[in-house]
Parts: C-alpha cells; sequence; structure tokens
C-alpha cells in the first residue's frame, strides 16, 4: 500500500481574523490521553492470538467479574453529524433485512450512542475527515481497534452462549430447575458443540457492524471523492474567502494545485448552506507556478495589511493516491492480464503445459497403462503378421533380463507404414496395453511452431520425460511432417525448422542408452518421403509394413466390431460375407459399416441389425448417398438403365472380368446416376494380359451399350474413359506389355516439367495406348451385340425394379458360363449357413410381383 509523502518546506504559520477560535473537532481532553494511553497498555496486557481462541482461556462468565478482571476501554462519543450519518446508513442497511436483525441493529445503534466508540477508531474517522489517505500507520490502528472490538464481541457471545437462553431471569431460573428433556446428557459431543463456545468461534456484535460499517464508508467517500472537494477559481478563493478570514491553511499539492483548508465554524454561520462546513469537504485552486502562488498570496495579505507573524501558513506536499494510481495503470494492467491469460489458455491443455514459459515443453500426451489405454492385441485383427513383428517389443518390455544374458539388444524403434485407416495408431496403442508401460503420444506437426528453436526443444523435453518413466512407449504419429529427407541445396537461405527438429531426432534416439527401456514408435503414410537417417538401423530398426487386410483378415475385423452389436444373423457367415463385399477396405473403413449399419437399422426402429441393413450401410460407404430428391426424366433414366444393362452383361460373359453382385440407377454420391457391385474373383496380387484386357472391355460397356440402343450417347462414360486410359497407359509406360515400346518404366511425375522420354517415344506411346483401347472397344461391342437382347433384358427389367441383385441375373441370364471363386460365391448362393440365420431371400422378379419395400439407407 503506497503512503502518501509530505514534505514541509516551510514553517507552518497561522492567522486569523476570527476573534474567537474555533473548537477543532479533535479537541481532546487531558484525560482523554491518559485513556487513550491506558488503552494502548490493555492492548499490550491482552493474551495474543492463541492464548485468545484457547478454550483454557479463563473467560468471565459475568458482566461483574468481567469489569474487576480487566481495565475498561477508552471511548469516544460521537458527534451529532456522525450519529446523523450513521442514522442515515442504517436506513439503508436495513433495508430488506428480516424483522429481528434490523430490531438487532437498532438495538446495538442505542448502545453506541451511550457508550460511544473506541478512541483508536475515533482517530481513524478524525483522520479520513480530514482528507487523510489510507497509508501503514491508519490501516495499523484501524486493524488494532477491530481487533480489540472482535476481543470484546467474541468475550460477550462467550458469557451469553455459558446461558440456556437470552430469556429473562425468572424464565431462566424456572427452566433450570426442569430436567433436560428425555434424559438427554447435556455432556455429550454435539451439546457441547452446540453450547460452549468452540475454537474459532467468534461473532461480531451488532455495534461492531455497525462501526466497521460507518468507518469503511467514510473510507469509501474518501476514495470515490464525489462531492468532497470542488475547483474554484483564484478569484473566487479570495473574494469568498480570503478577504473575508475563513482560511485557517493553505496546502500546495504536488505544485501544481492548492488545497483550501477553512474554519468550519465560521463558514457554517457566514454559509450555512455550503459544503464546506463538511469535515471531508476541501477546495482547490490550481496555479501555474508556485512562485507566482507566492507572489500572490504575499501582496494579498499585504494588502489587507495582516503582519508577519499572523500570515496564513503555506505547507507543501506530494501526494499519491494509491486509488489514482491504481485507476492510471489499470489499462495498462488489464491488457497485461488479458494477454497472459490468453496464452496460458491457449497453451493450458498441451501436455500440463501453459503460458508462453512453456512454449517449449513437449505437448506429448502421456497415457496411463492401467487407467488410459484398454487396448490389448485382441482388439486388433487383420495385421498377424505385424502383431507377430512387434510382439518381441512387448517381450523385452516385460522381460528385458531373458534378451539381455543372451547378449541380444532392444530394437530402438519401429517404423509402422502403411495406407490411411490400417490400424498403424491401433496397433502402437496395444503395444503400450500390452507391455503395461506408460505411452506418450505426440504428433510430427506438434513440433514445430512460428518461433525458431521451439521444435528441438520439444523434442529434448520428450525424451527427457520418457527417460523419467521408463520402461515406456514414445509415439510418433505422422513422422513424415518432420521427416523428410533433407534437400541437398537450401533455396530459402535460411534456417529450416524442421530439419533442426529432425536432427535432434536423430540425436535423441541415437544418444540414449539402451538399457533405459525406451522404445520409439512411429507412423506414416509416406515411408518414402522419410530421410534415410532416420530409417536406419539403429535408430528406427524394423519398418513393419501394415497394408490392407486380405478376406480373412476382414473377417477378423468384422468379428471384432460385431461383437458389440445386436444382430441375429449367424456371427460366421456374417462376417464371411462382408468380407466378401468390402474387398479393398482397411479397419477404419470397416469400423464404419459396421456403425452405419448399426445407425440404420436404429433410424428404421429395428430390434436388431440384419443383412440388409449391413448391405445399405457399404453401398452407403462405397457408393455414396443416395438422392432420392434427384429426379431424372424418363428418357435419362432410360440411359442410365441401359448404360449398367451394358456393364452387366459384359461382367458375366467375360471370363476374367468380376460378376456383378447389385446394380441400381438410384443416383448416389456426386454426380453417380447409377451404382454397380461386383462380385471379386478373388484376391488378385497378378494381372496378366487377358484380366486387363477383359476389365477394360466391362469398363468400356457402358458407352457402348448407348451406342447400340439410342441414336445418340451421353457424357456419363467420362469417369470410364479415365479409368481406361489410366490402365493401357500403365500397360504400356510401367509394365511392359507393349511390344512396341519394350520393357521400359516411366513414371509418371506432375512436378516435373519435362518428360524422361523423347518425342518420338512419346508418339509410340500415344499410338499404343490408343491401340489397346481400340481392342477392348472391339471386344466389348463384339459381345454387346451379340447379347443385344439380354442388355434390353436387364435394362427394362432395372427399369422396374431400379435394384436388382445376383438372383435376378441368374433368373434372366441364367447361370454364369464361368466358375466363380469358391471363397467368395459360397456367402452368394442363396444357400441356409449351418446353425445359423439365412441371408435375404432375392427380390421378386415376376411381372405380378411388386418392387420390394427396403428401407432407406438414410
Amino acid at each position: 500500500m503506497p503512503v502518501n509523502t509530505r514534505l514541509a518546506w516551510r514553517a507552518a504559520r497561522q492567522y486569523s481574523t476570527n476573534p474567537n477560535d474555533p473548537n477543532r473537532p479533535d479537541n481532546k481532553q487531558p484525560s482523554d490521553s491518559q485513556k487513550e494511553g491506558q488503552q494502548r497498555g490493555d492492548a499490550q496486557e491482552t493474551p495474543g492470538k492463541q492464548g485468545f481462541y484457547d478454550k483454557s482461556n479463563s473467560v468471565p462468565s459475568s458482566g461483574g467479574d468481567k469489569g474487576s478482571s480487566q481495565p475498561s476501554e477508552a471511548r469516544s462519543n460521537l458527534r451529532p453529524d456522525e450519529l446523523k450519518a450513521i442514522d442515515d446508513l442504517l436506513a439503508t442497511l436495513k433495508n430488506g433485512l428480516p424483522e429481528k436483525q434490523a430490531r438487532d441493529l437498532d438495538r446495538a445503534f442505542e448502545e453506541i450512542k451511550k457508550d460511544g466508540i473506541p478512541v483508536e477508531v475515533r482517530e481513524v474517522m478524525d483522520h479520513v475527515k480530514k482528507g487523510g489517505q489510507l497509508d501503514l500507520s491508519t490501516a495499523a490502528k484501524l486493524i488494532r481497534a477491530t481487533s480489540q472490538m472482535s476481543r470484546k464481541a467474541a468475550e460477550k457471545h462467550a458469557s451469553t452462549s455459558e446461558q440456556p437462553s437470552f430469556k429473562s431471569e425468572e424464565s431462566q431460573k424456572g427452566q433450570n430447575e426442569m430436567p433436560p428433556p428425555g434424559g438427554r446428557r447435556q455432556d455429550s459431543k454435539k451439546e457441547d458443540k452446540k453450547e460452549g463456545p468452540t475454537v474459532f468461534d467468534i461473532k461480531f456484535d451488532a455495534g461492531t457492524f455497525i462501526i466497521s460499517s460507518f468507518v469503511a464508508y467514510l473510507f469509501y467517500r474518501t476514495m470515490v471523492p464525489g462531492e468532497n472537494s470542488r475547483e474554484i477559481t483564484w478569484q473566487e478563493f479570495r473574494t469568498t474567502f480570503f478577504d473575508k478570514g475563513l482560511v485557517e491553511r493553505l496546502t500546495v499539492v504536488n505544485r501544481n494545485r492548492v488545497r483550501v483548508e477553512l474554519y468550519r465554524e465560521a463558514v457554517a454561520q457566514l454559509y450555512p448552506e455550503s459544503p464546506a462546513i463538511h469535515g471531508n469537504f476541501h477546495y482547490y485552486f490550481t496555479i501555474g507556478s508556485v512562485e507566482a502562488f507566492e507572489r500572490k498570496v504575499e501582496d494579498a495579505q499585504r494588502e489587507l495589511g495582516i503582519p508577519s507573524p499572523e500570515r496564513i501558513p503555506v505547507a507543501y506536499t506530494d501526494e499519491i493516491s494509491w486509488a489514482s494510481t491504481l485507476l492510471s495503470f489499470g489499462p495498462t494492467l488489464l491488457l497485461i492480464g488479458s494477454v497472459f491469460w490468453l496464452s496460458r489458455r491457449a497453451s493450458g491443455g498441451a501436455g500440463g503445459q501453459s503460458g508462453i514459459f512453456g512454449i517449449g515443453k513437449s505437448r506429448a500426451k502421456k497415457f496411463n497403462h492401467e487407467a488410459d489405454i484398454k487396448v490389448r492385441f485382441r482388439d486388433v485383427a487383420g495385421m498377424d503378421e505385424a502383431k507377430q513383428e512387434i510382439m518381441e517389443f512387448v517381450s523385452f518390455l516385460k522381460e528385458p533380463a531373458q534378451y539381455q544374458k543372451l547378449g541380444a539388444k532392444i530394437p530402438r524403434g519401429a517404423i509402422l507404414s502403411g495406407p490411411p485407416g490400417t490400424g498403424k495408431t491401433l496397433l502402437a496403442k496395444a503395444t503400450a496395453g500390452e507391455s503395461q508401460v506408460p505411452f506418450f503420444s505426440v504428433s510430427g506437426s506438434e513440433f514445430v511452431e512460428m518461433f525458431v528453436g521451439v521444435g528441438p526443444s520439444r523434442v529434448r523435453d520428450l525424451f527427457a520425460n520418457a527417460r523419467k518413466n521408463t520402461p515406456c512407449i514414445i509415439f510418433i504419429d505422422e513422422i513424415d511432417a518432420i521427416g523428410k529427407s533433407r534437400a541437398k541445396q537450401n533455396f530459402g537461405g535460411g534456417n529450416d525448422e524442421r530439419e533442426s527438429t529432425l536432427n535432434q531426432i536423430l540425436t535423441e534416439m541415437d544418444g540414449f542408452n539402451t538399457s533405459e527401456q525406451v522404445v520409439v514408435l512411429a507412423g506414416t503414410n509416406r515411408p518414402d518421403v522419410l530421410d534415410k537417417a532416420l530409417m536406419r538401423p539403429g535408430r528406427f530398426d524394423r519398418h513393419i509394413a501394415i497394408d490392407r487386410p486380405t478376406m480373412e483378415g476382414r473377417k477378423q475385423i468384422f468379428q471384432v466390431h460385431l461383437k458389440k452389436i445386436v444382430t441375429g444373423e449367424d456371427m460366421d457367415y456374417l462376417s464371411g460375407r462382408l468380407a466378401a463385399l468390402t474387398p479393398g477396405f482397411a479397419g477404419a473403413d470397416i469400423a464404419n459399416c459396421v456403425n452405419e449399419a448399426a445407425l440404420i437399422a436404429a433410424r428404421h426402429k429395428a430390434n436388431s441389425v440384419d443383412m440388409i441393413h449391413f448391405e445399405q450401410a457399404i453401398e452407403r460407404v462405397i457408393g455414396g448417398l443416395e438422392k432420392k430428391s434427384l429426379v431424372l426424366s424418363p428418357e435419362e433414366k432410360r440411359t442410365v438403365a441401359y448404360h449398367e444393362a451394358g456393364h452387366a452383361i459384359c461382367g458375366w460373359f467375360f471370363r476374367y472380368a468380376d460378376p456383378l453382385l447389385k446394380v441400381s440407377i438410384i443416383p448416389r454420391g456426386q454426380g453417380a446416376l447409377g451404382y454397380a457391385q461386383y462380385l471379386p474373383s478373388g484376391e488378385s496380387y497378378l494381372l496378366n494380359v487377358n484380366q486387363l484386357m477383359d476389365r477394360m472391355a466391362m469398363t468400356l460397356a457402358g458407352r457402348v451399350s448407348e451406342e447400340l440402343h439410342f441414336d445418340t450417347v451421353t457424357s456419363g462414360a467420362s469417369d470410364d474413359f479415365n479409368k481406361v486410359t489410366r490402365m493401357a497407359s500403365a500397360m504400356v509406360t510401367k509394365w511392359g506389355m507393349s511390344n512396341k515400346i519394350g520393357y521400359l518404366y516411366f513414371e509418371e511425375d506432375e512436378q516435373k516439367l519435362h518428360k524422361p522420354f523423347s518425342e518420338e517415344t512419346a508418339r509410340n506411346i500415344d499410338i499404343e495406348v490408343r491401340r489397346i483401347v481400340d481392342e477392348a472397344y472391339k471386344q466389348c461391342r463384339d459381345l454387346l451385340t451379340e447379347k443385344k437382347h439380354e442388355v434390353g433384358l436387364v435394362a427394362e427389367e432395372l427399369l422396374r425394379k431400379e435394384v436388382l441383385s445376383r438372383d435376378d441375373l441368374v433368373r434372366i441370364l441364367g447361370k454364369r458360363p464361368f466358375e466363380d471363386n469358391k471363397e467368395f460365391s459360397k456367402y452368394f448362393s442363396g444357400e441356409q449357413p449351418e446353425g445359423g440365420k439365412s441371408a435375404p431371400p432375392p427380390f421378386p422378379t415376376e411381372s405380378t410381383d411388386s418392387p420390394p419395400e427396403m428401407p432407406n439407407p438414410l
């Protein structure tokens, strides 16, 4: 709390033209000072804080004993203006209070009128009325006086609490003669707690409350002046007060303002309505300089003929108001506090670090293996080889001694690479949960910030925390954000923060001791762009590739997710059929399909998730959202039907093409007016020329069907042409299936401006690509010309039902002339699975049957 500094530059001089010197408001009798000294002596003799709160302290039980054991406290009576101010304050305080509390305040006010207030409170009040600030000495007096008032209130409460009630003496005597009701023990713990004085059970009486409120009100009026001061000019000051002898003292404040102190009683006689009659009111006027002010005062007093010994005293002071200082610095402090709070809020949730001082701390999130990590290897399916590869890390973290005694060293780390959604992060979590060690997870993009040096600092902090929690696992997801191969030349000319972060990772991984049992796992979708120094043995020893699951892997993944689904289908048959319907799906796609099926079943108020819900979910994921609002014209709908019928016929009669499983002319996705789902012929990893030609011919079947059945063609086959062109280009430039180009490999790089071959080679590539596409087109046209009637049958049936299944094609076209893959076809033969529920029956195809009512996916 700042203390006001007052410097007297001249000796105080007193002058008054009033013959009767008004009495000062704080006029004290000699006995008052003696009483004040006696009170201070009492304050020193009273027990300290520890003894005061101690129950063992002897507390008098009656007023007479109390008066005999302790000297009386020095009191000071309140003046009429103070009584009026307290009365007005009580009127405000009693507004809204219960009637009993209001009566208590009135009773306490009467006691204050009779007994007065402590002398030290009087001194504080007079100091405030004179315009004094709340300095250290004033605060000490106020605290000392409040403590004495608290002690008196506590003693009074202790003496009254020993009595049963506050009733009259006769009623108390009658109550004491009565036995305790129910024979309850008065010395029980519960009763003792209610009746006797307890430790720290201090209560302020109403009188203390009134005095404290009044003093606080005075301080409030001092800190918030309101009408406690008024600015006047020099002419007003001289004509109104100076020439009439009402000025008691002049105080120059901060060398630019003058405070006028008047004789209050003289002012009250001359100006009864003036606010200057109040003790805390002052007039101020502004001066240009101290020297000019002194000359004016000297000249004015010389004109009035005031002798030198009786002239008005002038004092000089430098005052610093803590309230004004706080208000002046308030906006700056508010701005600094807001920035500090925003910085803490922006970074408060990252790794337990907050504020700008924690910007170099690691943002890695620590997961407790006992509470946070619930994933185990049994929850990871479809990647048996990857699990077997990473089990060695778990075995080492559980039993490191078995490996160390044979001289084996723990691998420093492992790179988990593969397409998105294949389960890289899930496998890392399962590793942490199975090994039962702490798990630190951080993204590669969280290392680099806008400030230089933050990335390496966070890497150091991450590994330092890991060493404190050994054994543990660090998982850096998307490490390609900071682990890309370093360029040989820095064209920017500056420091690359990512390279500095990568260098720090290389140092930390190669520098810490293998006995620390810290394993670093990293996940990426692009292992080809990582720096070679990061991939070498000694840093990331194991390179674990996680590819999309096979059919058996998809079946295992479906079984994991189907455990949480309520379904009446046979679990083995259901998982196998769904695995056959989802070739190329990753683990995340499978989880999404299962969840979509449950949502569709819930949307249609089904009691369980059936096969039809799963099939609709797969269509939703593959084909997109079904657009019921997109209404095609009859001509457009007929064109789409013959387009899709052409695909269906080629897929049915070409040996190496995938046979059709379901075809629909309901618009789906973005711009797709038809949808076809094919049954894969098997898990193919190598493609021969015949397979590629059949697939290209089937892809071109939509356009060829339009040419054979309509006078003109549409733009609906643009995506088919894109697929055929890319497939034929790969056959020529990558797979060596062109005799003219030969066994050459030309990689397509869109970032390169120049192709890695000559113009002649480019021309030959174009010729070969066109030749292959023309051959596929001829193959497709020959088949559709031969099967033109069958195309019409399928198209008309598709127009009637909008959706055709495999069983519809068997009825219309007969059994497929080529044998299907048994692993896939056994789930679509329509036979009853052993011990399970059958697949949904085929939709009716007779002319008398109406189209089935299928629940819409959305």
